[in-house]
């Protein structure tokens, strides 16, 4: 196996874990394969990109310059003169959160693994060396990790704000890589505490749908932040100031470079070195009942038996339709693999509209914006249907779609129907709705049936991109492992988007032409959905 250059590292240390009374060759061969094993893994920031299956490097490694861009967010702060808590604290606040959700996202299963318990517990190994092996494994990736978001932001300090202010901020670095392991650690055994292994998996799963979504509010953000350098900054330290961890580390720059000696700043400069401390202690003191509680990531919970939907008595022609359409529901609700693919795509869609209108908003006013069409970036909602789409094909169980060829079934058109229904009710709509009431209240409620026009679009989109994509696939019959061989036509099917886009906006430059351009959109779908 690879000797790789974090072990030679771990290496210089041998002497104080063998103090401690670790095992320490048998540490670092345990090392030496959960690192071989990580090869394997596919960060979540970067679940989208394409990857070889052959391709045996650290897919880990390879997503770091998204993190490093990132980062970047954090300079315009660290140039800020006028005051040392404000903008330090939030270069603390982004670092915290980039690496609190990376740390459940990416390297939960590292501290919930609980595969090598059969075999390292059928062989002569301690719990101390195990748990320190565990402990060292997530610190390597938490450490290369901080290091490459905060690289840049340490060297232009170092450069800018002088020695004294690049020590403070990189050993307070320190610190919060290590509140952020310990805090995570014991979120984890709090969850285990009150609830099943299936409740865990389910936060975990959600926390890595919300650092896809960063991303985007990240890109938004490194070009906001330049904005902000010649403002007056002045912050007045507040006894809820306690509950903010990022405060803490910024308060610790007033203290010792700003020589203010206000009791709450001396206060949350204490926190900010004890509260890791502490929370070492208690983690060490909870290892036993953590790896205790960790048997219920192997329990499957308790089935809760799933409501009838109406909505799909009203909509579906055909008993049969209705049965995939109760079926397709369940799968894209249970499904955690399809959720992580797909609900990136449908965070983003809400999103989209909403920064255009605040972009729009920072040049011109309320009244402004209220008289224009704007309204239209609800279309940005139908960026998410060709990705959707694309993956009602797949499923992490997809080797029981025989079922599909050995049932009863009449024609095949109800379960497409049913699935693209489901679709459009389960996940579509509720987002169509939320974003259509807002743009009510907005722009008032006279822009009612341009909405329903853009519903209609978005439904005939629908039937397109499934004709383009799925159109003689089984839905969920597929593994994810096959998603990149489709990301050209994804690609492809974004360009109608703009088309209709531009097709409504140019019939609100006449008067009535909107009602009969709705008017053929309805009779549109009834076509093609019923040719289905």
């Amino acid at each position: 196996m690879k000797n790789y250059p974090s072990l030679k590292f771990i290496d210089l240390f041998k002497g104080i874990f063998q103090f401690l009374g670790v095992n320490y060759p048998v540490m670092r061969k345990i090392l030496q394969i959960k690192l071989t094993m990580d090869r394997r893994r596919i960060p979540t920031i970067s679940n989208n990109s394409g990857k070889n299956k052959d391709d045996d490097s650290n897919q880990f490694l390879k997503s770091l310059w998204i993190y490093a861009f990132l980062g970047l967010v954090l300079i315009p702060f660290v140039l800020i003169r006028e005051s040392y808590i404000f903008p330090m604290s939030l270069v603390y606040g982004v670092l915290m959160f980039l690496l609190m959700t990376s740390m459940i996202s990416d390297f939960s299963q590292v501290l919930l693994d609980i595969r090598d318990k059969n075999i390292l517990n059928t062989k002569p190994v301690d719990k101390r060396t195990v748990n320190a092996a565990k402990v060292v494994h997530v610190s390597i990736y938490m450490f290369i990790l901080t290091g490459t978001i905060v690289a840049i932001p340490l060297i232009v300090s170092l450069f800018t704000r002088g020695i004294l202010f690049f020590l403070v901020f990189l050993a307070q670095i320190i610190l919060i890589d290590l509140l952020i392991v310990v805090m995570t650690a014991l979120m984890y055994i709090l969850v285990l505490k009150f609830f099943d292994g299936e409740k865990l998996k389910d936060i975990i799963n959600y926390v890595q749908i919300a650092l896809s979504l960063t991303i985007v509010v990240g890109y938004q953000l490194v070009i906001r932040a330049f904005e902000f350098i010649d403002m007056d900054f002045s912050v007045t330290a507040e006894w809820w100031h306690l509950f903010l961890p990022p405060i803490w580390y910024g308060a610790m720059f007033e203290v010792l470079l700003g020589q203010a000696r206000d009791g709450y700043l001396i206060l949350f400069s204490l926190l900010a070195v004890i509260v890791p401390i502490i929370s070492i202690y208690i983690y060490i003191k909870s290892i036993p009942s953590f790896e205790r509680n960790l048997e219920k990531l192997s329990d499957r919970g308790i089935a809760k038996k799933s409501k009838s939907d109406r909505i799909g008595s009203w909509i579906c022609a055909s008993k049969e339709e209705r049965t995939f359409y109760n079926f397709a529901q369940k799968m894209m609700k249970n499904e955690r693999q399809f959720k992580l693919k797909v609900y990136p795509s449908f965070g983003l869609s809400f999103i989209i509209p909403f920064i255009l209108i605040f972009n729009e908003l920072r040049m011109s006013s309320f009244a402004e914006l209220a008289d224009s069409r704007y309204f239209l970036s609800v279309y940005f909602t139908s960026f998410m249907i060709p990705t959707i789409i694309l993956m009602l094909r797949y499923s992490e169980n997809y080797k029981g779609s025989w079922v599909f060829h050995a049932l009863p079934v009449t024609s095949m058109s109800n379960l497409f129907k049913g699935t693209l229904k489901a679709f459009m009710v389960k996940l579509y709509f509720p987002i169509f709705l939320v974003i259509s009431i807002v743009m009510t209240m907005i722009f008032s409620i006279n822009i009612w049936f341009d909405l329903i026009v853009v519903w209609l679009v978005s439904s005939l989109f629908v039937l397109i991109c499934f004709k383009l994509i799925n159109d003689v696939k089984v839905p969920f019959s597929e593994s994810f492992e096959m998603t990149q061989q489709e990301t050209g036509k994804v690609l492809l099917l974004f360009i109608p988007i703009p088309i209709f886009f531009g097709l409504h906006f140019w019939m609100t430059t006449f008067e009535y032409a909107i009602y009969g351009y709705g008017a053929v959109l309805f009779i549109a779908n009834i076509v093609f959905w019923r040719r289905l």
